[in-house]
């Protein structure tokens, strides 16, 4: 075959007509198997790759998707970028992520980019839109929130059960005989943290366990924040011997500063945190956190955001993704505490 092979290359292999291949390299969900397959397989072993040029200038769009999220140095981010660059990828989309920082003149500046023609689609995961009196965000825009919920937005949402997910956590900490759990929240009001902590006040009572007085300490996803509030929890006159961290991050500063204090993990305290970042596994000790499936949320969302934009039908309700509590070692059972601590942890 001389020169760059062409969709009607395909065609004439496979035996369809070169709008049978074009809809199925654009991963529109029109083609079924197995000619979707043949088609794919065709292409990839000719080596195509589409005339990005000509295809946008014949189709108006950009190929090009937003990622936005709210810190693209935050390591959690990059499985699920993963995710949504391999669905983008099969259906000949670029993505590109946009970075935040919670400012609500960049959120507008992402929204101003789809809608000005830079973008075809956008996966938002900051839980935010921009400024209610702002009329780029309507809910009729190709957007999927993913994670961070966007309360009565009208966009496809893919997400977990975070309320399920932490009750999860902490019925584990109870079974170990724990009974003073502390728990560090995610930044308030935010829907994500709100359900996180209801988790953990349900759990609690549901074992007819009272939170003690401090044991909620409010920190914002930073590991800062987490050595902050362990400071602040290693203060009270009754201390946890159980802490629920809303993320792995925080857990990260709370078994830091414990270790700096002389308080062993999990001997003296038990810690659980949220996210399964990669580095949760190799932590020393490793951590027992709530793992999201990230880059099966990616794909998801991505594959819904390929069949807006396609025309076809998305999901009226939020896809539930389930997570996975990993029972590492920082839970232990609870016990009699050292002389050393004996005094402060009654």
């Amino acid at each position: 075959m001389a020169g760059r092979p062409k969709i009607k290359d395909i065609a004439d292999m496979v035996g369809v007509s070169p709008a049978t291949v074009s809809r199925a390299l654009a991963g529109t969900g029109l083609v079924a198997e197995p000619t979707l397959s043949r088609i794919r397989e065709t292409a990839a072993a000719l080596d195509y790759r589409p005339n990005v040029s000509a295809r946008n200038l014949r189709t108006q769009r950009s190929m090009a998707i937003l990622l936005v999220v709210r810190d693209a140095g935050n390591p959690f981010y990059l499985e699920v970028f993963k995710g949504v660059e391999a669905a983008a990828r099969e259906a000949g989309y670029s993505v590109l992520m946009g970075n935040t920082e919670d400012d609500p003149v960049r959120e507008t500046e992402y929204f101003a980019m789809l809608g000005d023609g830079h973008a075809d689609g956008m996966i938002l995961m900051t839980g935010k839109l921009p400024a209610p009196n702002d009329t780029r965000a309507t809910g009729d825009e190709p957007v999927v929130v993913a994670l961070e919920m966007v309360e009565g937005s009208g966009y496809p949402h893919v997400v977990i059960d975070n309320h399920a997910a932490a009750l999860s956590a902490v019925n584990h900490l109870i079974e170990l005989g724990h009974q003073n759990i502390a728990h560090i929240t995610g930044p308030l009001p935010e829907p994500m943290s709100q359900r996180r902590m209801e988790g953990y006040r349900t759990a609690m009572k549901l074992a007819g366990l009272a939170i003690r007085e401090g044991f909620e300490q409010r920190g914002d996803y930073l590991l800062e924040s987490g050595v902050q509030c362990c400071r602040a929890l290693l203060a009270l006159p009754v201390l946890p011997t159980a802490i629920f961290c809303a993320n792995d991050e925080m857990a990260f500063g709370v078994i830091g500063e414990l270790n700096r204090q002389g308080v062993s993990v999990p001997d003296d305290v038990s810690v659980v945190g949220f996210d399964d970042l990669f580095l949760s596994a190799a932590f020393q000790p490793p951590l027992t956190t709530v793992s999201q499936p990230r880059a099966d949320i990616g794909r998801q969302a991505m594959t819904i955001l390929l069949s807006r934009l396609s025309g076809g039908v998305v999901p009226d309700k939020p896809v539930v993704v389930p997570t996975q509590l990993k029972i590492r070692g920082t839970t232990a059972p609870a016990k009699s505490l050292t002389t050393k601590h004996q005094g402060r942890h009654q």
